[in-house]
This record gives structure tokens, sequence and C-alpha cells, in this order.
């Protein structure tokens, strides 16, 4: 597990370089991306909907609120990513992924 330390960094750098690749893909998805101290927000106008992603550092976790769900990704040395454990999804994956489904899409992907 990472230290706090290491935690905030990897999980500053993973949700700037999501956030990133989000503004790239937002206007033409139909979605609003929005930053507020290190918690990012996908804003969907039609149909209306919000998704949370947010560092957990006492956990050591990326947490995603989406599709009524919440997926838990851990930090993956191997993958330099964070992880969806039982996929094996990084973070650009699962958001890619939630947000086709929301959208009923399969057309997104995320650089």
């Amino acid at each position: 597990m990472l230290d706090e330390t290491a935690f905030r960094r990897q999980s500053d750098a993973s949700i700037e370089s999501l956030k990133k690749s989000l503004i790239q893909v937002e206007e033409d998805a139909g979605f609003e991306v929005e930053e507020q101290n290190s918690v990012l927000s996908i804003q969907f106008d039609d149909p209306p909907g919000k998704f949370v992603i947010t560092p957990n550092a006492p956990v050591r976790q990326i947490w995603i609120s989406a599709l009524s769900t919440s997926f838990k990704l851990d930090w993956s040395e191997s993958a330099g990513d964070f992880v969806l454990p039982r996929s094996g999804e990084t973070l650009k994956e699962v958001v890619a992924r939630v947000i086709n489904e929301y959208l009923g899409s399969s057309s997104l992907t995320l650089p």
C-alpha cells in the first residue's frame, strides 16, 4: 500500500490526466467536466446526471460514484495506474465504460 504522500502524488496525477482526457472529448460527448479540491465531476444534460471521482486517502483508493454504484480503484504498481480489482480496468477505462453505459453508446474512448 502507498503511504499517504505517495498516494496523494499518484492520485493527483491520475485525476489530472483523466481531467485532461475528459476535457478533450467533453463537447462531442455531451457532458461537462469540473474540478474542485481534487474532486472531479462529470455533469450530463441529457439525460441529466452527475458522476463524481474523488481520492479517498484513508483507504488509498480513488472512488467513482456513477450509475448508482461506487467503484473503488486501488493503485497497481505493475499497471502504473489505479485499477478496478475485479476487472483489471484502469481509471480511464472504467470512466469511459460507465460514460458509455450512461449515454447508451460505445463510441467514447479516452486518450
